[in-house]
């Protein structure tokens, strides 16, 4: 099995699963509600999928839970590694040190 694609990936798969496991909905089920392929949807659980925001309004929708849910928590220490978004203070030192190369 492939290594879950980040933290966030990992974090919101579990809990669609959990949510998922909660009402007692298979995962054939889970996806036919979302108009959503169940490979997609076990993708997205195992966090090795990368759900759109459009996919979250489906899940959350066929949840019945609000999408904001899977956002709750979520920083950008959970993005994977090879994303760094900055601050304001973040980017301008960012630059200050780009410019003293």
């Amino acid at each position: 099995m492939k290594a879950p694609r980040s933290r966030a990936s990992e974090r919101v798969g579990l809990q669609i699963r959990e949510l998922r496991a909660k009402s007692t909905m298979s995962r054939a089920k889970l996806a036919e509600r979302a108009d959503m392929d169940v490979s997609h949807l076990a993708r997205i659980e195992g966090g090795i999928g990368n759900p759109t925001l459009f996919v979250l309004i489906q899940l959350a929708t066929a949840l019945e839970v609000k999408p904001t849910v899977f956002l709750h928590d979520l920083t950008a220490a959970d993005l994977p590694e090879d994303i760094k978004p900055y601050s304001e203070a973040d980017f301008r030192r960012e630059l200050r040190r780009r410019e003293a190369e």
